[in-house]
């Protein structure tokens, strides 16, 4: 049910997230290694990062399989960041496929994957509305309404995801979210796993490589990484 993937370091292509890698998005879209439900993630892909001097992130979101966008290379290839944020979707079913229920999400200088499904009913009284029907845009709403109201990026994706997954016992609620300086991310019923380089950390549902340095993040807790930091906090 999707894969997600993020950096946060030196600045980087989006190409280092989806394509350049042995097992990037690209690859993951149709032969993911570690993915828990579905087998293909070709309902849409979308990718977010930071420009300096503009205050939102820039997104690219499409309702197609990745490999199918021949605008894709060049884009990714030259979109840079110190901040990237890249998801594909297998959606889930009876959910629309279009590109208001494709990930990222985005809500000021946010941007949220969700990889996973949850019943509407556990996440529709979280929060005023979303821009989809779809679980994932109900989630993304719910934690932009808590940033909104003061929350922090990991305080608001905790809340909604303990809260959510009281209410739906069977929920798989990874998120992967940033606001540009830092990345948060929850497991909760798949895989996810970071790695620390010498100029950043990548963070993505399953390694994007075979190299060694890869951890696994245990399930039911919080990622947070920062520049200085990589912590690990149970939910």
């Amino acid at each position: 049910m999707c894969r997600h993937a993020a950096w946060l370091g030196a600045e980087r292509p989006l190409a280092s997230l989806i394509d350049e890698p042995e097992y990037g998005l690209l690859k993951q879209s149709y032969a993911p290694r570690r993915q828990r439900a579905g087998l293909i993630n070709a309902d849409g892909y979308g990718m977010g990062w930071y420009v300096a001097g503009r205050p939102e992130p820039v997104r690219y979101r499409r309702s197609v399989p990745i490999w199918t966008d021949a605008n894709l290379p060049g884009l990714a290839a030259t979109a840079r960041s110190t901040c990237l944020l890249a998801a594909v979707r297998s959606a889930t079913v009876g959910m629309p496929i279009e590109e208001s229920a494709t990930a990222p999400f985005t809500d000021r200088t946010w941007l949220l994957s969700h990889n996973g499904r949850v019943a509407r009913d556990a996440v529709k009284d979280l929060c005023d509305g979303a821009e989809s029907t779809c679980d994932a845009a109900w989630v993304a709403a719910a934690v932009f309404q808590r940033g909104r109201a003061g929350a922090g990026l990991g305080e608001a994706l905790a809340d909604v995801v303990v809260r959510a997954g009281e209410k739906d016992p069977a929920a798989r609620l990874n998120l992967l979210a940033s606001d540009g300086t830092a990345i948060s991310a929850t497991v909760w019923g798949d895989t996810l796993f970071h790695h620390r380089l010498h100029d950043g950390v990548l963070v993505a549902s399953e390694p994007l490589d075979d190299l060694p340095g890869w951890q696994a993040v245990p399930e039911r807790s919080l990622l947070t990484v920062t520049r200085d930091d990589v912590v690990v906090q149970p939910l």
